[in-house]
Parts: C-alpha cells; structure tokens; sequence
C-alpha cells in the first residue's frame, strides 16, 4: 500500500471528506483529538458520522495511553486527526512515541488524515495559534511531507497575510487550503486537491508568489 496523507484546511467532520476517508483508506478508522480543547465533543461527532458505516475507535492519551498502542495503530486503515492546539498534541505525542509510530503506520500504508492541527502536523512547518491569538510560524512539525501549511485560509482574516510574510521571509514555502478544501499526497507528492465544500480551493504558495490550485488531479 501506497503511504497518503489527507490534509483539509477546516473542520471537516461530518462532510464529503469522511467519505474519502473511507474510499481512500478502508473500514477500520481511528480518531485522535489530542489537540482539541473540547475532545468529548468530537468525540461524539466522530462517531456520529462514522459509527454506522466503519469500525470507528478512538485513541487518547489522558490519563494514559492504550497499552496496546502500536498493535491498534498498524491494524488501522486510517487514522484521524483533530484539528485544535498543534504545539500541545505534538508535545504530547512526542513524550509517548506516538510520532514514531504515526511514521511506521504511514509506512506501511495506513492513511494519515486530519483538519486544521491535523493538516499541518504533517509538514515540515505550518502557521499556526498554538501559541496566543496571534498566528506565528512553527517549523517543529513532524517534517512527513516537504515545505510547510498553512490551513483556514478563507476562514480566518490573517492567515494570508501571514503566511505569505512568512514565506516571503524565508519560511518553507508550501501550500494553503480554503476550510473546504483538502490535500490528497501520494507518498510526498501532491496528487489531488479536493473540494469538500463547493468553491474551495488550495494554494501553492512561493516566495512573493501565490498559485491557485483547482479541484482536481494535480500534475
């Protein structure tokens, strides 16, 4: 199996992408809302949308984790990602191996999907609020994928200034996703941009340079 990564800029449970969750990925779906201020909550919207049609489970770290973690994790198709804190859920991670485990499980072909937080942990670097109110560079992520990401880029007002100052600064260039749009990566290259919401779109952004990526096969 193919390593992939789906990535979409907003919260997308509940929407056209947990059907390519499933298309791309299989049956077996695991939902982590490490970095979710209110994980009950999406707990609760993660089942609702996929209970009935996939065996849905979750994984949490509070106030341990699973002891068979690793065997959970490699028996997965997918495993979903909660948008929310970036900087606390890789901290988190790390202390526990989760992030080594997350490359073994992408290795071996199990889809890495996630919104927001679960966007941009897979990059190298992404914007982010992880830190106070206002957004800021953060080049610590898992470093899966090449370059940097930058998630609500419609959504929120000063995500396109930011990041492309960032960039222009000398941040890892990298890509941009509307709140409806996500990401689909084939090992490290990007094969499809997708429209989970009408209108949508993704970006490719450069040094002083921004690319509008349409819905569709990339390349």
């Amino acid at each position: 199996m193919p390593s992939q990564i789906l990535a979409c800029g907003g919260d997308s449970l509940g929407s056209r992408f947990d059907d390519l969750v499933l298309e791309l990925g299989g049956p077996r779906v695991s939902f982590v809302p490490t970095a979710s201020s209110s994980p009950e909550t999406r707990l609760v919207s993660f089942y609702e949308s996929f209970a009935h049609r996939a065996e849905a489970s979750h994984v949490v770290f509070n106030p341990w984790p699973r002891k068979d973690l690793r065997e959970h994790i490699l028996a997965q198709d997918a495993i979903y990602v909660a948008g929310g804190n970036t900087a606390n859920m890789l901290a988190i991670w790390r202390v526990h191996g989760f992030d080594t485990l997350l490359r073994e499980a992408w290795e071996r072909g199990v889809l890495l999907c996630g919104w927001s937080a679960g966007m941009i942990c897979w990059f190298e670097a992404g914007v982010t609020d992880s830190f106070g109110p206002e957004l800021a560079g953060m080049r610590d992520l898992l470093g899966f994928l090449p370059g940097s990401a930058c998630p609500h880029y419609d959504g929120e007002e000063r995500r396109r200034v930011v990041y492309r100052q960032l960039v222009a600064d000398g941040f890892p260039a990298g890509y941009a996703t509307d709140d409806g749009a996500a990401l689909h990566f084939v090992g490290t290259e990007l094969r499809e941009v997708v429209a989970v919401h009408e209108g949508a779109r993704a970006y490719r952004v450069e040094h002083e340079v921004e690319i509008p990526l349409d819905p569709g096969p990339v390349g």
